[in-house]
């Protein structure tokens, strides 16, 4: 009886409305992440603090904010969760920053390989279109079959994406022919 009801009053619903219909099946971010062409930038996990300290250096981790615990652990479980989602990752890459470099060895996905493209702008360490423009020279190297995580910073995130992530949040794309990029979904490794 239940059936015939919503057979009778959600089909016609459902007839006239093809893409809700889609868009209910096609919101779990792991699913998505396994379609092809998508890929995955990430907020570094948890760091304490704000910008750079006095005196940083690239390349000293001792100068740097860094991850804390709750990072570290966020960056691990995230990775498991990569893994037993069944993502397969064909490259990782990472800011030169240590908490981005941390962050992507915790994940423990796949060897990380730096990027420079991919590190910070903010407090006038570099320029945003300048980073931007080289990232996205390097996303139309890709081919068909990568799927490539890269671990970056909030404002490098938010220009290639126009999302503002939370520390530890993926933001799963795609890189058209264009230039453009269009967002998919995002996970969260505090949700995990």
């Amino acid at each position: 009886m239940l059936y015939r009801i919503a057979r009778v009053f959600l089909l016609p619903f459902f007839a006239l409305f093809p893409c809700f219909a889609l868009a209910q099946t096609a919101t779990d971010p792991w699913q998505l992440w396994k379609q092809p062409g998508v890929h995955a930038i990430m907020r570094h996990a948890t760091a304490p603090g704000f910008g750079d300290p006095e005196g940083f250096v690239l390349g000293n981790c001792a100068t740097q904010r860094d991850l804390n615990a709750t990072g570290r652990k966020e960056a691990r479980v995230l990775g498991r969760a990569i893994r037993d989602k069944g993502i397969a990752l064909t490259a990782v890459y990472s800011s030169q920053w240590c908490r981005c470099l941390h962050t992507a060895e915790e994940l423990d996905v796949g060897k990380v390989r730096e990027l420079p493209a991919l590190n910070s702008f903010f407090q006038g360490r570099g320029n945003s279109a300048e980073h931007t423009a080289a990232l996205k020279k390097h996303l139309a190297t890709l081919k068909p079959s990568d799927k490539v995580l890269y671990v970056s910073h909030q404002v490098n995130t938010t220009a290639l994406t126009g999302v503002y992530p939370d520390s530890g949040e993926v933001v799963l794309f795609k890189f058209l022919p264009n230039g453009e990029v269009t967002v998919l979904g995002r996970v969260r490794a505090d949700t995990l």
